[in-house]
């Protein structure tokens, strides 16, 4: 009996001690079993987030009361709106193009003179719509200060009628708060980035795997020949893609097209540019269908949906996040579909996004290409 259990654990221990020899041969395994939860452990934690502070504001005061003024400090006193800059009302648009404000508080002239006859005072807020989630929470907090700061001056002043400030809100871009025209920006490029990277990813590994790449190995033709030769077919179906989510998104969803549909689908076809060299990298790299698609879902699918500003502002997250979103070519994406489809921004305002995109494109096809090698290893 003894000699069996000895026996038995012995087989156990060199399965064992094989199992770790394999793990240290293939650090993707560790980084599949430990790095991987650390990272989604973290993103989650801290990337998601609802809460909106520290908004930027700006302030068109065309009346320069002392009550203009307590009305602007009622605003910044609580640290949830930070003043940015004081503009005149023709500037708001322009703010709003540029992303320098998410809202603008208008004070009409006359409004200390009216308060202090105890008539209505009119103030106006301006908000950037084209980010949902965004702007509710601003509509939320602007009235919940208009009607504080309303009911102070009641009653401070035995006011017994109607509040004597009365706060109007105008939403920019999607004054109806409708989640389509939010989220259909956001989501064209969710998509775009999962399924190019996925496409090249599979089809470059599959090849690896069924041993087809020794046949290219054998013809005369180059590297950079056999990347471009398998990115430009899937660059096709991608510009399909991109021009199915938008048409659909125009029909279905009513999404606004406001901007220039050639800067549309400039920005897409250099989004999709990175996307495929990046699946081509994985692909290189891994070797392996199983390995290329996980690869490619954390590297595509998580900071798309996290880092990006689709579902959540990338002002909220902690620095370290903001600074790792600056990497993420789905973030650029986004803010140009935004601006193209729902404000109708042009190449002055948009040269930044494709900047950063066609450096990453540039950077991540060189990649593939230096680490191509043409022999199987």
């Amino acid at each position: 009996m003894m000699g069996r259990r000895r026996r038995f654990l012995a087989r156990v221990g060199a399965m064992a001690a094989k199992e770790v020899l394999h793990i240290q041969r293939d650090p993707r395994t560790l980084y599949l079993a430990l790095v991987m939860p650390t990272l989604l452990l973290l993103l989650f934690g801290y990337g998601v987030s609802f809460d909106v502070d520290h908004i930027p504001l700006a302030v068109a005061d065309a009346d320069q009361s002392p009550a203009s003024r307590e009305l602007v400090n009622a605003f910044t006193r609580p640290g949830e709106f930070d003043l940015v800059r004081r503009i005149a009302p023709d500037e708001a648009e322009g703010l709003f193009r540029r992303g320098a404000a998410q809202a603008v508080l208008v004070v009409r002239p006359r409004y200390g003179r009216d308060l202090a006859r105890g008539e209505r005072a009119r103030a106006e807020l301006l908000v950037d719509g084209a980010d949902r989630t965004t702007a509710a929470q601003v509509l939320q907090k602007a009235d919940a200060i208009a009607s504080s700061e309303s009911r102070r001056r009641a009653a401070a002043a035995g006011f017994s009628g109607a509040p004597p400030l009365e706060a109007r809100i105008w939403t920019r871009y999607n004054p109806e708060a409708r989640s389509a025209i939010y989220l259909v920006p956001g989501l064209t490029a969710y998509l775009l980035a999962i399924g190019a990277v996925l496409l090249t990813a599979l089809a470059v590994a599959g090849e690896w795997e069924r041993g087809s790449m020794e046949q290219l190995f054998a013809s005369p033709v180059g590297r950079l020949d056999i990347i471009l030769g398998k990115l430009l077919p899937y660059l096709a179906l991608g510009v399909l893609q991109l021009l199915l989510v938008v048409a659909v998104g125009a029909n279905a969803f009513d999404v606004p097209i406001r901007g220039s549909l050639p800067l549309l689908f400039g920005l897409g076809i250099t989004f999709l540019v990175c996307m495929l060299g990046q699946g081509l990298l994985i692909s290189v790299v891994a070797k392996n269908q199983l390995v290329a698609t996980q690869a490619g879902l954390l590297s595509s699918l998580l900071p798309s949906l996290l880092l990006s500003g689709m579902l959540f502002p990338i002002e909220n997250m902690p620095a370290l996040l903001r600074a790792l979103s600056l990497a993420i070519p789905a973030r650029y994406l986004v803010h140009g579909l935004r601006g193209v489809l729902l404000k109708g921004s042009g190449p002055a305002l948009l040269w930044p996004d494709f900047l950063a995109l066609a450096l990453f494109a540039v950077a991540v096809l060189g990649a593939a290409t230096a680490r191509f090698q043409r022999r199987i290893a």
